[in-house]
């Protein structure tokens, strides 16, 4: 299945989709740093992807003729996200006009766009329902003379009459937990799917597979989660009050694998010191965490909180594993790139800050493949 991805970052949406089967002929990025890093792991051999470092508003499409499976990608999500600047549409790093360019010149099979939660909130209501229809009816270019409202009426006009003329998708979209899908991570994600209208193909996003109350039952019901780790009764907390008095003699059935938590992704790694391991790439310690309001850590035994990239830096309370003695520490290259399920084999270029705002811009490996694998099966049908 042949495709192309956009706004790649360091990969991670790219690597779930090769799993998934598909087969990148162009992956479009222009952080230097980004492309760098998957420079260093198309030397190494474990991606071999065509890389373009460039500004995909001036990437050309006509080179890879017709027949393209899927448009993927992650438009920049700082203008949308709940911890960026919130100017929106007025930002000049909003680039879904270029992806719906991409989409109306490579008029692929499907297209697969990610963004962050804050895409759906109040206040960008309208413009989210503008980029679904202008994705949906990629035909229907907006004027030199028009305002985004503008375009946004004619579209609205076009979709209410009913007929159909030409170029257009079967677009829909939904909010997932990466931790619903076995990320130990809880990271909320739009995600944005349509198919070709002419493909006639029937589409749902997957159900969960993971679920917090299995968590809680394993942990203070069957008691599993802590035989799994050899926690011995005498070292086990003891569980919330709120969630103590829940707790009852019961049957509990699972229906659902439980989350998986922080102490599942890393705790066969070897402790991090601050002189880089030989054995495990990546692995390094950073000194200096500490707890300040509003950045407490990530609990060693729940899925770690979202990990992000930040406006000015690393933010510590997300990038920091707290222990239940109340210690802290910052998490290390490589066990941020296992909460958002990288292969250990995957390396990452640049400093420990920049390293965590590739990790933190990227999607779940295991999220993208999951997604992936569901599209790739609606295209063969």
């Amino acid at each position: 299945m042949r495709s192309i991805e956009l706004f790649a970052g360091a990969g991670g949406m790219a690597l779930g989709l090769s799993k998934a089967g598909f087969h990148h002929e162009a992956v479009v990025e222009w952080d230097n740093n980004a492309c760098g890093t998957i420079r260093r792991n198309n030397e190494v051999g474990v991606t071999k992807w065509p890389l373009f470092e460039t500004d995909v508003r001036s990437f050309d499409y006509s080179g890879f003729g017709e027949g393209m499976d899927l448009l993927a990608g992650g438009p920049p999500c700082q203008p949308f996200s709940i911890g960026g600047k919130h100017a929106g549409y007025n930002d000049e790093r909003d680039m879904f006009p270029e992806a719906v360019r991409a989409v109306r010149e490579l008029k692929p099979r499907a297209v697969l766009f990610e963004n962050v939660k804050g895409l759906l909130r109040a206040s960008f209501a309208k413009y989210f329902e503008y980029v679904i229809l202008q994705i949906t009816y990629p035909d229907i270019v907006r004027t030199s003379r028009e305002t985004w409202a503008d375009h946004l009426s004619r579209l609205e006009k076009y979709h209410t009459k009913g007929k159909r003329d030409g170029l257009y998708y079967r677009v829909v979209f939904q909010l997932l937990n990466a931790a619903d899908f076995g990320v130990p991570q809880r990271r909320e994600r739009v995600l944005i799917v349509g198919f070709r209208s002419d493909l006639n193909r029937e589409w749902s996003f997957p159900q969960p597979t993971h679920s917090h109350e299995t968590l809680l039952w394993e942990k203070w019901g069957s008691g599993e989660y802590w035989e799994r780790h050899r926690i011995p009764r005498n070292k086990r907390p003891e569980p919330p009050p709120k969630i103590k008095s829940k707790l009852a003699p019961r049957w509990f059935a699972p229906s659902t694998l439980p989350w998986v938590t922080v102490r599942d992704a890393i705790s066969d790694l070897p402790e991090p010191s601050e002189k880089e391991s030989g054995v495990v790439h990546n692995h390094r310690l950073i000194p200096g965490a500490r707890v300040y309001p509003g950045h407490t850590g990530s609990p060693f035994d729940e899925p770690a909180k979202t990990l992000k990239a930040g406006d000015h830096g690393v933010p510590g309370g997300e990038n920091m594993l707290a222990y239940a003695d109340g210690r802290v520490r910052y998490f290390t290259v490589r066990e941020s790139a296992r909460i958002q399920t990288f292969p250990d084999d995957y390396l990452f270029h640049g400093s420990w800050t920049e390293s965590m705002r590739q990790i933190g811009n990227a999607v779940p490996v295991e999220l993208g493949r999951i997604v992936g694998t569901g599209i790739l099966n609606r295209l063969q049908g």
